[in-house]
């Protein structure tokens, strides 16, 4: 489900990214698949929550910042900082001491 709403910003981002007036057709089609990622973890979401506490899954999903940092750094190219390292260094620690 956090790798869905990762994917989902990434589409996103591509959107943003574009002239709407030249390519009217490939920014919607991003904005529909960066929906379709969210829609998708959203649903994942739920279910998970069928079966978990809510004080377990909703802090978990902070783990979308870590797959956010690995797909801006492969496919977008970004910089990883040592502040960046520190931040998902503690939503590991975290996410470790919740399971």
């Amino acid at each position: 489900m956090t790798f869905c709403g990762s994917l989902g910003g990434l589409f996103f981002k591509y959107a943003s990214s574009m002239n709407v007036q030249e390519n009217t057709i490939q920014y919607l089609l991003k904005l529909i698949i960066g929906a379709g990622f969210y829609g998708t973890g959203a649903i994942l979401n739920i279910y998970v929550l069928k079966y978990l506490p809510y004080t377990i899954v909703y802090p978990l999903t902070s783990i979308t910042y870590i797959w956010t940092l690995f797909i801006s750094y492969f496919l977008l190219k970004e910089n990883i900082t040592w502040k960046k390292v520190v931040g998902l260094s503690f939503i590991t620690f975290g996410s470790f001491i919740l399971v």
